[in-house]
């Protein structure tokens, strides 16, 4: 279902590596017009067990009260809102994200680690159990390119274009509308599909520049060689089936490779959309 028209941008806070996802965090929240909630979680039972029990609470007290800093010198008119919560980061982030616009958390070092990453990792998790699009950043500022969206026909992909235009429109980009395909299928046809959906979530938003492009190969060494160059790359948690504790091998590939900032949609609407190219297809299942 559609997020609340009051829903936040809710920031998962686990320590001071994560106070480049606030500024973000905060840039989206300001776009959309929606407040800004920062959560971190406390454990108790670690805290007993440090030299002093007041110590980690100041701690836990002290990066909350420099997150909200950091937002308003980012964003200065945002409203922002701090919270501690007693318990585990990923169930409270999956809890909350059921009422929340757009759930921000790190990558826990994912990009560019060149490591098998554990599914159990909590970006992985929340990209294939939150009810909201996740926001993945990275701890290596992107480029200034354009926002790439990866497209397959299917009508989560057009969830995520719908997301990406109005993204690219915040954010005063280029739109590049991605689409990778089989090497028998027609790519003027698909083109044509593609280049039709476009408009139709484009309309409203006819400044913004856009490219279309339909590419054969490899759906995901395809999306992440070109997200190299984008600002932030966005995917359909899973393309032909967007249900709900499920992720698609081309979205759990940007997750764990792709240099850019990664938005993996879902939770936007649950009603199909019409339109040119709405169908499910086979070739790209983010």
């Amino acid at each position: 279902m559609a997020a609340p028209a009051d829903a936040a941008v809710l920031v998962g806070l686990g320590s001071d590596l994560d106070l480049p996802v606030v500024e973000q965090a905060a840039q989206e929240a300001a776009g959309q017009d929606r407040p800004l909630h920062l959560l971190h979680t406390f454990d108790w039972q670690a805290a007993f067990a440090a030299d002093t029990v007041a110590a980690p609470r100041d701690q836990a007290e002290e990066l909350i009260a420099r997150a909200a800093q950091l937002a308003h010198q980012t964003e200065p008119g945002l409203t922002v809102r701090g919270e501690i919560v007693e318990g585990s980061m990923l169930p409270t982030l999956i809890r909350r994200s059921a009422s929340s616009f757009l759930l921000a958390v790190g990558d826990s070092g994912m990009a560019g680690s060149g490591q098998c990453i554990p599914a159990e990792t909590t970006a992985v998790q929340l990209a294939a159990r939150a009810d909201c699009p996740l926001l993945v950043v990275r701890r290596e500022p992107p480029p200034q390119g354009p926002v790439l969206v990866g497209v397959d026909g299917s009508p989560s992909s057009h969830l995520a274009l719908r997301w990406a235009v109005r993204c690219a429109t915040r954010r005063g980009a280029r739109l590049l509308a991605l689409r990778v395909v089989e090497y028998d299928e027609d790519t003027d046809a698909v083109a044509e599909q593609l280049g039709e959906a476009l408009a139709q979530h484009a309309d409203q938003h006819s400044t913004v520049p856009t490219e279309c492009r339909v590419v054969r190969g490899d759906p995901a060494e395809v999306l992440i060689d070109t997200s190299r160059n984008a600002q932030v790359a966005l995917v359909a948690a899973r393309g032909d089936e967007p249900g709900r504790a499920m992720l698609g091998a081309v979205a759990q590939s940007l997750l764990y490779h792709s240099p850019a900032p990664v938005v993996v949609v879902r939770g936007l609407a649950e009603a199909p959309l019409s339109g040119p190219g709405a169908r499910p297809t086979r070739d790209q299942r983010p």
